[in-house]
């Protein structure tokens, strides 16, 4: 018996569930391994690992079922959103970096502002479910979030958000001109 199977083994009293300090002891090193291939932070995927470990701990189903493969799939996931936040961070950092270094004219005010009214009159006239779309992804949401916002099959989120990019971009040329 290898010390994955000692470990699942070990069960907290009668519960029939494996218990959490064997499971981590096991499996830790690889869950942060796995994070840390992703993201490229040995430390923060040590934190994230930790997470990982509290949510399959706080998870009925999960801890009945067998711990490796759901915790190697919370490890992904885990990863791949902290991969997104990182993006986003990024994103709102160099936008604040750009209004930090000189405060904007009044021209540059006044175009931001009609640019704000083209788009919002280009979101009125768009249907209800491409706007909602474009603008929870301005807002930076991912797909799934998406999904679950607005009551849509995951696979499909893709797809109407080109459509509703699409004809954005179409009805902005055919009312302003170029882009």
């Amino acid at each position: 018996m290898d010390a994955l199977s000692g470990a699942l083994a070990e069960t907290n009293a009668g519960e029939g569930r494996p218990d959490l300090d064997s499971v981590f002891l096991a499996q830790y090193p690889r869950v942060a391994r796995v994070i840390a291939r992703v993201i490229r932070d040995p430390g923060r995927a040590e934190e994230l690992a930790v997470e990982v470990f509290l949510k399959w701990a706080r998870d009925r189903k999960a801890r009945l079922g067998n711990a490796e493969p759901w915790l190697y799939r919370a490890a992904v996931r885990v990863a791949l959103n902290e991969l997104r936040r990182q993006a986003r961070q990024n994103r709102y950092e160099s936008l604040v970096a750009l209004f930090r270094k000189s405060p904007p004219t009044p021209e540059e005010l006044h175009v931001a502002r009609e640019e704000q009214e083209r788009v919002r009159l280009l979101l009125r006239v768009l249907g209800r479910r491409q706007a909602e779309l474009l603008v929870l992804r301005s807002q930076g949401l991912g797909y799934e979030e998406l999904a679950a916002a607005l009551h849509l099959n995951p696979a499909s989120v893709g797809t109407l958000l080109a459509r509703a990019q699409k004809a954005f971009r179409k009805e902005y040329i055919a009312r302003y001109g170029t882009e």
